[in-house]
């Protein structure tokens, strides 16, 4: 596993350069005629509700009116971007996409598959070494960490850290956002407690998780029901672990009814991230680079944050201000994301086995 520290390389000129795939640069302007001449970029599995990214297409259609944005299939998954790059290789018109953003786990993958092209953005340097790929194949773009997500009408001290959560005062409150054999937010709440238990790796993290959960359960203070918003305002699940980002939009559409606090916790601070790519066979290759620049640039940064999800450039917006206070201040503090643990893709594996095979014999708690 590897911690997001916030250590940031300065940019130099070279960031008025751009890397294309083959190594030589280009200048910006070089770039944006030539992205202009194509005309056209092909995205894919964008959801508009998702990380603010309705914004974030309208942000890049307003500053390169001259390129249409073609959206395939919004409500597409990791798995049906990969396949939609293999069933297109030979095809250069409108169901070829130019770029994906998918799960951690598909980067890799699709670069050993031969499915995308290294570019390095221009603010190369501030992305965490820990969040991208060396040779510039796939590189983080946003994440979120697990947080609590608790209806103040029913919980008047809100938990600081996980474990806050064994409290009688929290008696039938605490749920997962999911069933641990099979959803892999829930797997990372185990793994999350187990890391704020004292787990120094994967392996213990699952198996300290898992006896958090025990002692969780036993104490009555686990409900084994999935959470969600409706859930939290129904009083059926007065805590859920929830990706930051849901808690907050949660929050948001609830609208004070039930009031509601987004909590990040002390410790076992762990984090998800998804990534970008570019398509080896990209019909629309400079259109492709110049929307990789736009969302790596401050501007496309703080459209995802808009849409509580943290950019992989964070901790480099917060420390140059970049960030305007209205943001913040919907958000929990900066402070809170400064330890996040991105676990990698071993880590995570690991932790799934442990969960998964152990969690019925371990805790016990059908989860439905």
């Amino acid at each position: 596993m590897f911690k997001f520290t916030g250590k940031i390389l300065s940019l130099t000129a070279a960031a008025l350069m751009v890397t294309t795939a083959v190594g030589s640069a280009q200048s910006m302007d070089e770039l944006v005629k030539a992205a202009k001449e194509e005309g056209q970029l092909t995205t894919i599995a964008l959801p508009h509700d998702w990380c603010g990214y309705g914004e974030v297409i309208a942000g890049f259609k307003a500053k390169y009116p001259e390129i249409t944005v073609n959206e395939l299939n919004p409500d597409a998954g990791s798995s049906d971007e990969v396949e939609a790059i293999k069933a297109n290789k030979d095809n250069k018109g409108p169901q070829a996409p130019d770029v994906i953003d998918v799960g951690l786990s598909y980067g890799p993958q699709a670069k050993a598959d031969g499915l995308i092209q290294p570019y390095k953005v221009s603010t190369w340097d501030s992305i965490p070494d820990s969040a991208k790929d060396a040779d510039g194949y796939w590189y983080g773009d946003y994440y979120g960490v697990l947080s609590f997500m608790v209806n103040k009408d029913l919980v008047q001290n809100v938990p600081e850290d996980w474990a806050d959560l064994l409290k009688d005062e929290y008696a039938n409150s605490v749920s997962l956002a999911g069933d641990p054999r099979t959803s892999n937010q829930a797997i990372q709440g185990v793994y999350a407690a187990g890391l704020a238990a004292g787990a120094t790796d994967a392996k213990s993290a699952g198996e300290k998780g898992l006896d958090f959960f025990k002692q969780l359960n036993s104490s009555g203070n686990f409900v084994p029901v999935t959470g969600k918003a409706a859930t939290l305002a129904q009083g059926q699940t007065p805590i859920i672990v929830y990706w930051d980002y849901n808690a907050l939009s949660g929050r948001d559409t609830l609208n004070g009814n039930p009031p509601v606090e987004v909590i990040v916790p002390k410790s076992g601070v762990v984090a998800g991230v998804y990534v970008q790519a570019i398509s080896a066979y990209a019909p629309h290759p400079n259109a492709a680079k110049l929307w990789m620049e736009y969302l790596y640039s401050d501007e496309g940064q703080l459209g995802w944050l808009k849409g509580y999800c943290h950019p992989i450039r964070f901790n480099d917006l917060a420390k140059n201000g970049k960030i305007p206070q209205e943001m913040l201040d919907k958000l929990p503090p900066a402070a809170a994301y400064e330890a996040a643990v991105f676990p990698t893709l071993d880590d995570q594996a690991t932790v799934k086995e442990i969960v998964t095979k152990q969690w019925d014999t371990v805790v016990g708690a059908n989860v439905k």
